[in-house]
């Protein structure tokens, strides 16, 4: 019987290490001789085309040419990628608004955005303003295939010539690439990427086709896109009806639409109008004697000559509108708070003061903001020139305010236990390495905060500073309407921090209407095209307080003997009480005046753009004497409303103001108020009110017999105050 535990497979036989690498190593071996038997073969393959000498040294340079062109298409391409995106989508949608500014009595202001035209045809647009498009812009575009390499080049020579860019390289598809898809800025990527699109665009598109969207999309300056817009803006009539001399001003445009505007700078658009009447006889697109006559008769714009003064306005108007635009209707209408007289006389003041004193005071700039009290914008110069500078000087620039911040300090400080008559020492006084000094290099000893804001000491400010400390002026500023960084530095207080123009006024209005917020507005209303409101101001709204009233009445108390007796005296307004205070940085950077009356509140700013010191120019001088002649013209034919703290009580002011406005229940303005016999009923308390302006008015005039509302107590007519109610003059000129 056979053993179960026996087993009968054959055991696996046993192989050493030994066999084993003898095994890899035959095969391995036997594996690269394989492959080197190969190699070999090709290699005798490929010496049948080695190349010597010449041959050989070209051969590797297009190989070497090619590798290097490879990679740097995909390096380029991989740039690219993200430009190629912008095509999807509805990309010849227009996204910007079109926007109608009017003033409040439905005058047109001006527009902004996008002023579109494109319902020509090509072939209905006159062929010489199509020539004087390519003649200028890309005269082989028909023969191209989207970049110009023989115009790239020679704008290339043409710069290095020149030392500078006097010329540019890009064809018309390049530029309607950029006007499609990109911005302006100059950076190698952007043109890389506008390179690519314009490929794109002439694979996907005809010549045809492109030329139309590029006169469609161009922007022609004034705000106008396209020849169509432009047509309409500058001449008034269709695209379809433009002469030669007129085609060539437009053409003109194509190239720096805001240097060569006619509305802005009609010389220079007529001397660039003759360049391109030039190039179509260069291009051979016309003879001389066929623009001989565009030549000596050269297009005449329609007069914007008043629309010039709104530029710097309807930029700021024009973010507002972006800021509350209500909904995705993009045309409207919008209704602004602008004033063209006051806009109009403002700049040519601005104007003329930099002409006449520019030179001799060392100063090439300034900038403007007039408003209402409760921040109702009604003028803003952003500087001397549109045309020359667009950049908005009044909302944009930042510069330190000097002394003009010091009100801020005051005013945290009557907020903090402090009053005009506290008296504090004016002594040297030092912070690390730091000490303030006065602008006359002396001292005066003890004086109270009246006197030292009025003769603007410097060491004052900076002791009020340490005591009721900076974090609470920092507050103050931002309450009333300083947007800007304030960092508590120990110099804070003397006005080191930048601060902007439109700023400046809006806080000096919270001390102006009483203490309330003024945040600066001008859009009154939004309508669409079919007239819906789309948004109005709420008129009704009632202002944050960011002030007390005693603290209003303090300042106001101040800052009105600034004007009378202290650094402001140039800013007097015959028979109008004033508030202000003026500013002048280190080094005579930049000199201020911002004040107001208790009906407006200005802030002017003097300095150079590059922040160069001006020929020892002081707030008291160009710009106080620039506010009061601003604010004189505003107040012509106004009523002259009461200063708070100043005429009466701030809370009588307010009253007062209401009511002689109109915006009280009890009565309407002074005209409304007198009846045919020259008489009126009135509450004792709008009589009083009425009666104080009079006494601010101080001028002969309509002899109005007041009579007593019966609801109401009867004064004491004992009483001077009182007594006086019963017979009160208004000034004809202000009534009403």
């Amino acid at each position: 019987m056979q053993d179960p535990f026996v087993n009968r497979k054959k055991p696996l036989p046993r192989v050493t290490y030994r066999e084993m690498d003898a095994w890899l190593e035959a095969h391995i071996h036997q594996g690269l001789v394989a492959v080197g038997r190969f190699y070999s073969s090709i290699r005798r393959f490929f010496m049948r085309f080695r190349l010597r000498g010449l041959p050989r040294t070209l051969n590797e340079l297009a190989s070497e040419a090619s590798t290097v062109g490879l990679a740097g298409l995909v390096f380029l391409l991989t740039l690219a990628l993200p430009a190629f995106e912008e095509t999807r989508g509805n990309w010849k949608a227009q996204d910007d608004y079109s926007v109608t500014f009017l003033d409040t009595a439905g005058n047109l202001v001006g527009r902004r955005g996008i002023l579109l035209d494109d319902a020509v045809p090509l072939d209905q647009i006159p062929d010489h303003l199509v020539k004087a498009a390519l003649a200028t812009e890309d005269r082989r575009f028909f023969s191209h295939f989207g970049i110009d390499i023989m115009g790239t080049a020679r704008a290339m020579m043409e710069n290095v010539r020149a030392g500078g860019v006097v010329q540019g390289g890009s064809s018309i598809s390049q530029q309607l690439a950029k006007n499609l898809f990109l911005s302006n800025e100059r950076t190698l990527q952007r043109k890389i990427n506008e390179a690519f699109l314009a490929l794109w665009l002439e694979v996907n598109f005809t010549k045809h086709e492109i030329l139309k969207l590029y006169l469609d999309r161009a922007y022609m300056g004034g705000g106008a896109f396209g020849v169509g817009a432009a047509a309409q803006y500058y001449f008034g009539k269709s695209v379809k009806d433009v002469t030669m001399a007129e085609a060539a001003m437009m053409a003109g445009l194509f190239k720096a639409p805001t240097s060569y505007a006619p509305h802005v700078n009609l010389p220079r658009s007529r001397a660039r109008a003759n360049e391109v009447l030039t190039n179509l006889v260069q291009a051979g697109f016309y003879t001389e004697g066929q623009v001989i006559a565009a030549r000596q008769n050269p297009a005449t714009p329609v007069d914007r000559s008043e629309e010039g003064f709104a530029n710097y306005y309807l930029d700021w108007a024009f973010d507002e509108v972006k800021r509350i635009a209500p909904g995705p209707e993009q045309v409207l209408n919008v209704t602004v708070s602008y004033n063209p007289r006051l806009q109009k006389f403002a700049t040519e003041t601005v104007v003329n003061m930099l002409r006449e004193n520019g030179d001799v005071k060392g100063v090439s700039q300034a900038a403007l903001v007039t408003m209402e009290n409760d921040g109702r914008v009604l003028a803003i110069v952003g500087g001397r020139d549109y045309g020359e500078s667009q950049f908005n000087r009044a909302t944009d620039a930042l510069r330190q305010p000097g002394s003009s911040f010091k009100p801020f300090v005051f005013v945290t400080a009557m907020m903090n236990g402090f009053r005009p008559d506290t008296f504090i020492v004016d002594r040297p006084i030092r912070m690390g390495n730091w000490q303030p000094k006065n602008y006359n290099r002396r001292y005066a000893g003890r004086v109270t905060l009246t006197t030292a804001l009025v003769r603007s000491i410097n060491t004052i400010p900076v002791r009020l500073a340490n005591t009721i400390s900076r974090k609470k002026i920092v507050d103050t500023a931002r309450a009333m309407g300083l947007t800007t960084d304030l960092p508590e530095s120990s110099p804070m207080p003397l006005g080191v921090a930048e601060v902007r123009v439109i700023d400046m006024a809006s806080a000096y209005a919270s001390m102006a209407n009483g203490g309330l917020q003024a945040t600066p507005y001008t859009v009154l209303k939004v309508e669409g095209t079919s007239g819906a409101v789309l948004y109005e101001r709420d008129a009704e709204a009632t202002p944050k307080r960011v002030l007390p009233e005693q603290a209003v009445a303090d300042m106001n108390g101040i800052l009105h003997q600034v004007t009378t007796k202290g650094t402001g005296r140039r800013a007097q307004i015959e028979n109008v009480k004033a508030a202000g205070k003026t500013g002048t940085t280190q080094a005579y950077r930049d000199a201020w005046f911002v004040g107001y009356t208790g009906n407006f509140t200005t802030a002017v700013w003097y300095g150079n753009d590059d922040f160069s010191g001006t020929n020892r120019l002081t707030g008291g001088n160009l710009p106080a004497m620039t506010w009061q002649q601003v604010m004189a013209l505003a107040h012509k034919g106004t009523t002259t409303l009461p200063m708070p703290g100043v005429d009466m009580p701030v809370a009588e002011a307010l009253l007062a103001k209401a009511r002689i406005q109109g915006t009280s229940s009890d009565t309407s303005t002074i005209a409304d108020i007198i009846d045919t016999d020259g008489a009126a009923r009135l509450s004792p308390a709008t009589a009083l009110a009425l009666q104080r302006i009079h006494l601010l008015l101080g001028g002969d005039g309509i002899q109005i017999q007041i009579g007593l509302d019966e609801t109401e107590p009867t004064p004491d007519v004992s009483d001077p105050s009182d007594r006086a109610i019963l017979t009160t003059e208004v000034a004809p000129d202000q009534a009403g």
